[in-house]
């Protein structure tokens, strides 16, 4: 077995635990998660005005430098940008058969909505959920009830990403295979969603309850660690506003820029 760097994540399972070491290769998980969040927001709000390839293009380019050195690994990558994925090329090809700008705006679409969705994902998926509520609370004063709603939505979505392998495999010991038979497929699949739904409102309802036991959201409360917001946090919503200047500059030079409302 080829030996792994130390703090890597493991490849064979879906975390959204950033590496303990948080060294040089993965600089970016030291920014405050919420500083991650700031910028993804600029990036995505700023990234609306704009249909065109080249100013989506050079944003996405620009985030994808960074995956490297954001903690994620290729998995869990591809497990939650798969959806985002699905969701531009599907935008692309509407686009594409009723749009009036044929291939060129199939193209915007798929990118701009790619270049929107990948930095909140880095954002959200390459940060400690712990450090991210408290990024949320006391640096972007978030209320607590949503703040630990998200916490627990991260938490659960490994857990979640367990229950739906041993569905899988439960179903597969009992004889329930597809084949090559496409129906048979997707009856499948729709049946392990539905399974899947079933587990995840029995956990969420459990771990409301719970919240609720200790009174979560329902006056002022102690905090257990101090969300820290240094020089480069502040930098880093500059970084994306930098990004998304040279974005639409290089846009505008090329004359591709083109804007939602004009």
């Amino acid at each position: 077995m080829a030996d792994r760097e130390p703090g890597a994540p493991v490849a064979d399972a879906l975390t959204l635990d950033p590496p303990d070491d948080g060294g040089a290769r993965y600089w970016l998980t030291r920014f405050n998660p919420a500083a991650k969040l700031v910028a993804a927001m600029v990036l995505g709000l700023g990234l609306v005005p704009a249909v065109d390839a080249v100013t989506g293009g050079v944003v996405l380019l620009g985030v994808l430098a960074l995956v490297p050195f954001s903690g994620l690994d290729r998995r869990t990558l591809l497990v939650l940008g798969g959806p985002f994925l699905l969701m531009g090329l599907s935008s692309g090809l509407v686009n594409y058969l009723y749009g009036v700008e044929g291939l060129e705006g199939a193209v915007g679409a798929a990118v701009r909505l790619l270049a929107i969705a990948l930095p909140g994902l880095i954002a959200a998926a390459g940060s400690d959920p712990t450090d991210l509520a408290d990024g949320l609370v006391q640096r972007l004063g978030v209320p607590e009830r949503p703040a630990m709603g998200v916490l627990a939505a991260l938490r659960l979505l490994p857990l979640l990403a367990d229950h739906w392998r041993t569905v899988t495999l439960a179903r597969r010991a009992r004889g329930l295979e597809a084949g090559r038979n496409p129906a048979r497929m997707a009856a499948l699949f729709f049946g392990r969603m539905f399974a899947l739904l079933v587990r995840a409102i029995r956990t969420g309802t459990l771990m409301a309850t719970a919240m609720d036991a200790r009174a979560f959201g329902t006056g002022p409360r102690s905090r257990a660690r101090h969300s820290r917001w240094g020089t480069g946090d502040t930098l880093l919503p500059v970084g994306a506003l930098l990004l998304l200047a040279a974005a639409y500059a290089l846009s505008a030079r090329l004359g591709t820029l083109v804007l939602l409302f004009s």
